[in-house]
């Protein structure tokens, strides 16, 4: 079978799919170097003991997205995904070694967009560090994909992500799955490597025992024209 029929048909099935030696050693280490250099005042930057994170990330370290955006990756998601996708969230996520921070079971739900409007369909809301999120219709999250760029050696000792093939099909209420902390599969990717999934996906993360960094670039994908008079927060052309 040919690899992108197979990767395509993981996400179809399982909801997610690995792919190794999509960026080099000499493109992590420029983009980690581009990422030291950003003004961090900013709140949009966020650190603490147990984790540094970025939102907004292409917004706020312009200078990353090409390199995050290389050919390899761009022709990654033309051939699985087509050219109608644009950019609609990006995040940088850095688990230091030892670090407790953890995440529970969840799907991912929400969307993110530049301010609140009642419109049917559309709810709830939240906001977080200034910024608004809604949930959508279950069909733009069916749609939506998201990469996970990781610029570590990433397994379970680190904080790889837990999933649970298949449940990417719909919404589950969380309080009707009796998950425990051995469930689900490890998604271990190499340095250089990315995983795509589905936003419905179910998945968690450990906190560190291993001692190694943890640094993954968190993209999400859309191809969905949001009704008037709302957009997405981080629209950008791939």
């Amino acid at each position: 079978m040919h690899q992108s029929a197979r990767h395509q048909e993981d996400i179809a099935i399982k909801g997610f799919t690995t792919l190794a030696d999509i960026y080099t050693a000499g493109e992590i280490d420029t983009i980690l170097n581009t990422i030291s250099q950003a003004d961090q005042s900013n709140p949009t930057f966020r650190k603490t003991e147990d984790l540094f994170a970025i939102r907004q990330f292409l917004k706020e370290v312009p200078d990353v997205k090409p390199l995050v955006l290389n050919k390899k990756l761009k022709e990654c998601i033309a051939s699985l995904f087509g050219d109608s996708y644009s950019i609609v969230k990006s995040i940088y996520f850095d688990k230091p070694p030892q670090s407790n921070w953890f995440v529970a079971w969840h799907q991912d739900l929400t969307i993110s967009v530049e301010k609140k409007v009642d419109l049917p369909g559309y709810g709830p809301w939240t906001t977080k560090h200034k910024q608004f999120a809604v949930q959508p219709p279950v069909g733009i999250l069916k749609d939506n994909f998201t990469v996970r760029i990781h610029l570590d050696d990433t397994d379970e000792g680190n904080g790889a992500l837990k999933v649970i093939p298949g449940s990417h099909l719909d919404i589950t209420r969380i309080e009707h799955v009796n998950l425990q902390a051995g469930d689900g599969v490890t998604c271990n990717v190499p340095a250089g490597g990315i995983m795509i999934m589905r936003p419905l996906l179910m998945h968690a993360s450990s906190r560190s025992t291993s001692g190694k960094q943890r640094r993954v670039v968190h993209v999400e994908f859309s191809k969905t024209e949001l009704p008037e008079g709302i957009d997405w927060a981080e629209k950008e052309q791939i």
